[in-house]
């Protein structure tokens, strides 16, 4: 597991890799809020600001990686409001010792507010602008959304790494176990209908858009393949009746450039649930690298996993809930 962790990532080496690419750093580095993978911001001799982000080793291929950088760069030669890699030589993907990493502009912004809907309406148009760039061909390289990758392997995971409390885990796995059973019928049953997936973002939640005159979407770190739905799910909040209004707001934009297929909202909630299951074994895999623990104290703590059975229990709830339906 040490070679997945970034235990010989020092300062000196970080400092080596910037200045192999011709940038001279003049400030500190000072690091950002990430986890999976390594990014600190910095200011070279020019006063030019600069975030340089070291990917979690084993994490991603190459191939992956260049996938990843080459969909960013897209959107943005199109327009589209998105942080991309800089390039050097031609290359946007650099590697010092075992660690690999890209030099990104350093973009300032607000805090998006989730509650404001005419900064949800430009979001739903930017996105309608990604898709209809995106669905003009699939990833390769990069995975797709699959009941495998976000529910199998992530059980899988937390039973093998025996993170929850024993006296927590027959309720926990019981609830579970059911929580998968009913989101792969519901997510199997809305797929089949669903005309084709299409390159995503993949992890559209609100800190990761940044507001400078309109939204900035930062970190394709978990663009893959999917349905259009995952880029646009996470903006929905609250109430069901709060919910109907942002999606009603969302795709009454997004439609203004992108057409959805409206068979999609009943991705809605499995989505929702595989998140859930995926995030908890995200945090099982990771918790031997010092910043977990750090950064997550609560995940091992029985009040953590208590309300981890009473939030599946709430979704496995929703997922027998009517499905989001606007009026038109």
């Amino acid at each position: 597991m040490s070679e997945f962790h970034f235990t010989k990532l020092s300062p000196e080496l970080i400092l080596d890799g910037i200045e192999s690419l011709g940038v001279r750093v003049a400030s500190g580095l000072l690091a950002l809020n990430s986890y999976e993978n390594r990014v600190y911001q910095f200011t070279d001799e020019d006063n030019q600001r600069f975030v340089v982000k070291f990917y979690r080793p084993k994490r991603w291929s190459n191939e992956q990686i260049l996938e990843e950088h080459e969909f960013s760069q897209l959107l943005r030669d199109e327009d589209i409001p998105v942080v991309a890699p800089l390039s050097f030589k031609g290359n946007s993907l650099h590697s010092l010792d075992e660690y690999r990493f890209a030099l990104f502009p350093s973009v300032g912004g607000r805090q998006f507010e989730v509650d404001n809907l005419d900064q949800l309406e430009w979001v739903g148009r930017s996105i309608g602008k990604m898709h209809r760039l995106a669905h003009t061909r699939a990833f390769t390289h990069r995975p797709a959304f699959s009941l495998n990758t976000h529910l199998v392997e992530p059980l899988n995971t937390l039973k093998t790494y025996n993170i929850v409390p024993h006296h927590l885990q027959t309720a926990f796995f019981t609830i579970i176990e059911q929580l998968i059973t009913r989101t792969s019928h519901c997510y199997n049953e809305a797929v089949s209908r669903l005309e084709h997936e299409i390159r995503l973002h993949g992890d559209v939640h609100p800190g990761n858009i940044l507001w400078r005159d309109g939204p900035m979407f930062v970190d394709f770190d978990d663009c893959r393949n999917g349905p259009a739905i995952q880029d646009l799910w996470m903006m929905l909040s609250g109430d069901r009746q709060q919910q109907l209004i942002q999606l009603d707001t969302l795709i009454s934009a997004y439609e203004e450039f992108h057409d959805i297929d409206y068979a999609s909202f009943h991705l809605i909630e499995p989505l929702r649930a595989m998140r859930m299951v995926h995030y908890m074994a995200w945090l099982a895999v990771r918790w031997q690298d010092p910043a977990f623990p750090q950064a997550f104290p609560w995940f091992g703590e029985d009040k953590y996993w208590e309300g981890q059975i009473l939030a599946l229990k709430e979704q496995y709830a929703a997922l027998n809930e009517p499905v989001l339906k606007l009026g038109y």
